[in-house]
């Protein structure tokens, strides 16, 4: 395995802007905050779907600076539970719809995901995901090491390992897609609707009328709106204290690196909980190298080292040829986790707020579908039928949906 040439082409990058810049009006119908994947989705459903464009999308830095630009790019929808199943078999599809709808080429490879087991039990629960997934018509098989081999040739399925890989489920329609060109295609098309798409202003509290929100406090003075729907990574639970709400969420450093741009030789997504780690290669040829959450709370945008030795060493033990490679990067997100390790969708107590929050590891993968389903909520006042289940009120009730190590990997 050698390094590519520098002198190689790179793909192409878009305009540093493909939208307006905006300054904030005194108000707004609906003022979302965030502009990661899940707000400029939601700003472009409340315009494309329900034709509310008197939008604005807040965002305290740069458009799609926060976990949009640092997640490792996964899509897949082969979780166990009917309601995971439901909405990322919705954000699948619309997942492949997208390229022609926002009419931009944000590089969706569809080349498969591979889950593996190494033990007896992980086959069992892989045989029972497998049997769930197709029940909601969700693409999956179990395949054992010899179709493995030919699936992904540099993944290491010898039966003297360690963890010797047993099988594995196989997505064949899960695959990457460009985050950035995701976020760029979806602010060009929000902003062609009308959209404003404000950068630079925080938003730190909010206005209330009576009970009732009635706009946000920014860094930039307060905006007026009607409804505001909350899509901020790591910050949702801090507004929402200042209401003396308080939110189901723990906040975690999730972290990730890539190597130096390598000929294309991976294939596929291969992902092991047992070892855990989870390794696809981009489109320029970095290796994309990820991991379960730091387990202490924090908002560091870097991680602890012993997880970046773990994961490394997970890494060289399923692709022992990777060992040749160079770390050029590590990074780390901030993720929100809820005690089911599923997100929460819906309205609050607060007569005006909704929050769209609580995604663990599964954010990226299911854009497209929070984007619609927080859309209609948010437009509405009611869930979707998509996310209703996924509503504050389950933990009261004890109808949670709990993900934890069901879709293949921990949270």
């Amino acid at each position: 395995m050698r390094s590519r040439p520098p002198q190689a082409p790179e793909l192409p990058e878009p305009p540093a802007r493909l939208w307006r810049p905006a300054e904030p009006k005194r108000g707004y119908d609906v003022v979302i905050v965030g502009a990661g994947g899940h707000g400029l989705a939601t700003a472009y459903y409340l315009a494309q779907e329900h034709g509310i464009r008197d939008v604005a999308v807040l965002e305290r830095g740069w458009l799609a600076g926060g976990n949009m630009a640092r997640n490792t790019t996964i899509i897949r929808s082969n979780y166990l539970l009917d309601e995971s199943a439901a909405l990322y078999g919705h954000a699948l599809d619309l997942w492949e719809r997208w390229p022609t709808e926002l009419d931009h080429d944000f590089l969706l490879s569809q080349r498969g995901v591979l889950n593996l087991v190494h033990t007896e039990q992980e086959i069992r629960d892989a045989r029972r995901r497998v049997f769930a997934n197709g029940l909601n018509g969700i693409d999956a098989e179990f395949v054992g090491p010899e179709e493995i081999a030919e699936l992904c040739p540099v993944l290491d399925v010898s039966p003297h390992k360690r963890y010797p890989v047993r099988g594995a489920t196989w997505q064949p329609r899960a695959g990457i897609a460009k985050h950035d060109h995701v976020a760029w295609a979806l602010a060009r098309r929000a902003d062609q609707l009308g959209v404003d798409l404000i950068e630079n202003c925080e938003v730190t509290g909010f206005v209330m009328d009576g009970a009732r929100v009635a706009g946000v406090r920014t860094s930039r003075g307060d905006i007026a709106a009607g409804r505001v729907g909350l899509a901020a990574a790591g910050r949702t639970s801090a507004l929402t204290e200042t209401l003396g709400l308080r939110l189901p969420l723990q906040s975690h450093p999730l972290q990730a690196m890539v190597s130096e741009l390598l000929e294309q030789v991976h294939p596929c997504v291969v992902m092991s909980n047992h070892v855990h780690v989870y390794c696809s290669q981009a489109h320029k040829g970095e290796l994309v190298l990820g991991a379960g959450i730091d387990t202490y709370n924090g908002y560091g945008q870097r991680g602890s080292v012993h997880v970046l030795e773990q994961q490394l060493a997970a890494a060289v033990e399923l692709f022992p040829m990777f060992a040749r490679a160079h770390v050029i990067r590590t990074w780390a997100g901030v993720v929100d986790v809820t005690p089911d390790a599923s997100p929460i969708i819906g309205p609050t107590p607060v007569e005006g707020l909704f929050v769209n929050c609580g995604w663990g590891t599964g954010g990226f993968k299911a854009t497209p579908a929070v984007g619609r389903v927080f859309a209609h909520t948010v437009a509405t006042g009611a869930p979707h039928p998509l996310n209703e289940p996924y509503g504050l009120e389950r933990f009261r009730t004890g109808a949670l949906i709990d993900e934890h190590g069901a879709a293949a990997v921990a949270h």
